[in-house]
Order: structure tokens, then sequence, then C-alpha cells
């Protein structure tokens, strides 16, 4: 098991900026591919972001393009999401995910561990 726990959630207002952040533990984090997902009230978890292992590798979803920043710090064990001129619509529960491969992937059956998740709301 990879215990993952974010953080750093919260009610911003819209064009703000918040930076989640989302802890491992349990086993060797740096071999992981990890991923961000959300999940709107009434709709399915979707891809936000993506980072290989070495975090050589990104990727994004069209929706949060050029404005969210994935990185990782395998030192910390520990994964972001900086998420910059927030929108009313990326008000979601925000899911961190780890899979046991070194390359990510944007389908949520991909990844094997979640986290609780983190609520980020944006108000307009």
């Amino acid at each position: 098991q990879v215990p993952l726990v974010e953080s750093g959630g919260g009610l911003v207002q819209a064009g703000g900026s918040l930076r989640l952040s989302c802890a491992a533990s349990g086993r060797t984090f740096s071999n992981d591919a990890m991923a961000w997902f959300r999940q709107a009230p009434g709709k399915e978890r979707e891809f936000v972001a993506a980072i290989s292992w070495s975090g050589e590798s990104t990727s994004y979803s069209d929706s949060v393009k050029g404005r969210f920043t994935i990185s990782r710090d395998n030192a910390k064990s520990t994964l972001y999401l900086q998420m910059n001129s927030l929108k009313p619509e990326d008000t979601a529960v925000y899911y961190c995910a780890a899979r046991s491969a070194i390359f990510a992937r944007s389908n949520r059956d991909a990844y094997n561990y979640w986290g609780q998740g983190t609520q980020v709301t944006v108000s307009s």
C-alpha cells in the first residue's frame, strides 16, 4: 500500500491560486508515476495532470493546460499541483494517484493507489 495524503485545498476567488500537495509513504515513491484527478459533484472523476517517475515527462488535460503545473520532489516523497488562474469550473475534490510503473497514463484505471481527496472551491 502507498498511503497518499493530499493537502492544500480550500476556498479561493476566481483568478486566484492554490498549491496542492500529496505526501506519500510506505514504499519507494520515486519508482511510481503519479497523477492528479478531480471529481465535481454529479460528474465522473477526470484526469487533470500526470508526471513520470523522474519528473521529466508531464501531461495535462486541455482544460488546465497553461494554468496548472504538476511537479514532484522524490527526496520528500511529495507530489504537487500548482493551480493558477483558477475558474469556478475547477471546483472539485482533487485526488492524487500513484501507479506501479515509471510512465504516467491519463486513464484512472491505470492507477493502483489513491488518496482521500482535498476540496477545492473557486468562487466567482
